[in-house]
């Protein structure tokens, strides 16, 4: 299935972006892996449903409700909840309960459904009641600053801030550069050397894994008409 998305900030230093789109029919679609948690507000018909989605270590097929409006608030690595950290929801995604048809239970409180448009009031209000925290120590460690921790507790840090090992994160970030570089018509031989995999065949292999096609059908899909 093919999405026209809206992306825009948000006023949170936590969060990496929030989308929007819509479906005009049902079907599915194969889901890449993503180190980032997220929460999903899917609106069909009368129903709306708030879903926290967690970290996707590895392609998987999802389904499509027909005639929907969907809008997500993507987290920045090392952000999570304290009460229900982006482990919890690995490879999967848990539906809030409704308070309303206007509200969710959360966390033993009712919180409004927030909108596209209002996300960051929604986001402000988290903050505030300390629904949100963020790990500087994963932040910095990403960007390549040093820890000063013991290997240990550097995992522990990360597991609990992510959901993932630095090594897991580092392989779906490979893998997205690659994908990204191969959209733009880069060689197969060319993207395996410049995002370090060791030939074609340890390309192909995380490339299948991660975001369910082979460099061939990338490189085909980003090839014009």
């Amino acid at each position: 299935m093919n999405f026209e998305f809206n992306y825009r900030a948000s006023d949170s230093p936590f969060v990496e972006f929030i989308w929007s789109t819509r479906s005009t029919g049902g079907g599915s679609f194969i889901s890449a892996a993503a180190p980032t948690w997220e929460m999903v507000i899917t609106r069909q018909r009368d129903k709306t449903t708030f879903t926290v989605r967690g970290p996707e270590t590895k392609a998987s097929p999802a389904d499509t409700p027909e005639d929907a409006e969907f809008f997500g608030i993507v987290f920045k690595l090392g952000t999570f909840m304290p009460h229900l950290t982006p482990g919890n929801v690995l490879d999967t995604g848990i539906h809030l309960p409704e308070a309303s048809s206007k509200s969710f239970w959360m966390h033993g409180s009712a919180w409004q459904l927030p909108t596209f448009d209002n996300a960051d009031t929604f986001l402000a209000r988290l903050m505030r009641q300390g629904m949100l925290e963020h790990d500087p120590v994963v932040s910095a460690v990403l960007q390549g600053h040093p820890a000063h921790l013991s290997p240990r507790a550097l995992q522990y840090r990360f597991l609990r801030a992510t959901g993932l090992t630095q090594k897991s994160i580092q392989q779906i970030e490979r893998a997205k550069q690659a994908a990204a570089l191969l959209a733009k018509g880069i060689p197969i031989l060319d993207t395996a050397y410049e995002t370090g995999y060791f030939d074609q065949s340890h390309l192909t292999r995380s490339l299948k894994r991660l975001t369910g096609q082979t460099p061939a059908q990338i490189l085909r899909l980003g090839q014009p008409g």
